[in-house]
């Protein structure tokens, strides 16, 4: 069973899904830069240690980030979580955590890094939107994929309403990510992650346009 600290900024949506996987895994902490994050609460009421790096205290992100590093270090992770932590780190943060750093991200990576995912995928008309898991390198929302589940767009989304269909297939997503790093399933190979998991997919493909359900 692997160690894992898990970041937070809000209201832990990605985390609650995470806690109620099962998986074999044992959260060190969660830790957040936001004190109001409610995240932190779930946390708390399912026994998992908590703490606050709060940004706002520091000078500078590299500060921020040091002793953010001290606080994860100190809590002996295999493996780091951004969980809808909305912090930028830095260059010398991931190359401490090399390979050790995963994040979810609401697009279908490469397609949309960034903010307001959502809203820029309707914008351009896409067909199909999801989510995406990869490790953390210093290009933003760009590192090797792990995992991404797609979601057909209809012509009557909102963002609010295609926010809530990625959202429900991060929540498969991120946990089975979580799961094979566990296992020991996952080689990055250059740009590629490879997964020696023979079960390694969803039950169906997506196609769109479809009909609205």
């Amino acid at each position: 069973m692997i160690s894992i600290v898990v970041l937070i900024s809000g209201r832990g949506s990605n985390l609650r899904a995470i806690l109620d996987a099962d998986l074999p895994v044992r959260i060190a902490a969660v830790i957040s830069n936001n004190p109001a994050a409610a995240g932190l609460a779930l946390a708390r009421a399912r026994g998992v240690p908590t703490e606050v790096v709060d940004h706002r205290a520091f000078a500078s992100r590299p500060a921020f980030d040091e002793r953010l590093a001290e606080r994860v270090d100190a809590r002996r992770p295999d493996l780091i979580v951004l969980a809808g932590f909305m912090r930028i780190l830095t260059d010398a943060f991931i190359a401490r955590y090399r390979g050790r750093i995963i994040n979810i991200h609401p697009s279908l990576l490469p397609a949309f890094p960034g903010l307001d995912t959502h809203a820029r995928a309707l914008a351009e008309g896409v067909k199909i939107h999801g989510c995406t898991v990869h490790f953390v390198t210093p290009q933003l929302d760009h590192g090797p994929i792990i995992i991404q589940a797609a979601v057909p767009v209809f012509a009557a989304d909102t963002e609010q309403t295609l926010a809530a269909r990625v959202l429900a297939q991060e929540h498969r997503a991120y946990p089975a990510a979580i799961r094979w790093f566990a296992q020991g399933k996952l080689k990055v190979e250059g740009q590629k992650v490879l997964n020696t998991d023979a079960d390694a997919r969803f039950e169906q493909a997506l196609l769109s346009p479809v009909d609205a359900p």
